[in-house]
């Protein structure tokens, strides 16, 4: 089974941009909200404090599905293998459960950085791999050039951008979508259709919009730093949208509200 789609890791806790005891006291709100996934980089600055927090929860290695991602900046030779070591050591562990190369490499060209990825689980510094902000083309490349399972390709994926196209392709070729910015950082709740459904399941705006992603068949990634909110993001289980409800987000897909784009990351690819 894919390591994200087992009881409670399809479901993971975002770190993203959390820091110092902000980071430490949400992290551990969301072990006690009942999250065993957790999703961290080097690009954050966080592992440090991510490590600390883990450790201080309590839960058993094998309860936990950790996740972290290599910067772009350390995907030559020299530098991949000491960066996940020093990951590592903030984090606390001997391995993680996933490592993700974070984006495509800046030139474009993802085999170099591919094959790197699949030595570091040769090495035993991660159990699985996957990858971050793949086009169709990338992932198709991506499976050609290592020889494990690719678990995930983490992207952006909510309610208001239409990602089907991509979706589409990551199932043909194998690879499970898993999202970053879930709620499009806020921008969901300017829509009232989304507590205008969760009315009537007794549910909120952004449990809607979770809930919608995961019967899209995309494992999530959510962050807040209130303990209510925390735990309401994790309660999405106990509902179904309808087909009917499910339609209705779907025209909302057509509002194309990006957010990670070229103007945000330089290097980004052309999106599918």
């Amino acid at each position: 089974m894919n390591t994200y789609f087992q009881k409670t890791h399809q479901r993971a806790f975002g770190t993203f941009p959390l820091a110092g005891d902000v980071a430490r006291d949400a992290i551990l709100a969301a072990a006690e909200a009942g999250y065993r996934a957790f999703d961290t980089a080097q690009m954050y600055g966080n592992e440090a404090e991510t490590g600390e927090a883990l450790a201080a929860t309590g839960l058993k290695r094998d309860e936990m599905c950790i996740t972290t991602k290599v910067h772009p900046d350390n995907f030559s030779e020299d530098a991949f293998m000491a960066s996940v070591e020093r990951s590592l050591k903030d984090l606390k562990l001997d391995f993680v459960d996933v490592l993700l190369l974070h984006w495509p490499p800046v030139d474009g060209e993802v085999g170099p950085s591919l094959e790197l990825l699949q030595k570091a689980k040769d090495q035993g510094l991660t159990q699985n791999i996957g990858v971050s902000n793949y086009t169709i083309a990338m992932m198709k490349k991506a499976v050609t050039v290592v020889d494990a399972p690719i678990v995930t390709n983490q992207v952006e994926f909510h309610p208001l951008l239409n990602q089907d196209t991509l979706l589409a392709g990551a199932n043909d070729v194998g690879i499970p979508l898993s999202s970053y910015s879930s709620v499009a950082r806020g921008e969901v709740f300017k829509h009232p259709e989304f507590a205008e459904i969760g009315a009537g399941y007794g549910k909120s705006a952004a449990q809607v919009v979770l809930r919608w992603i995961i019967q899209k068949g995309v494992s999530i990634n959510t962050m807040s730093t209130k303990p209510e909110n925390i735990r309401a993001n994790f309660d999405i289980m106990d509902f179904t949208l309808s087909h009917v409800d499910m339609a209705r987000i779907e025209k909302l897909t057509q509002t194309g509200y990006r957010i990670v784009g070229s103007d945000l990351v330089p290097w980004a690819p052309e999106w599918d």
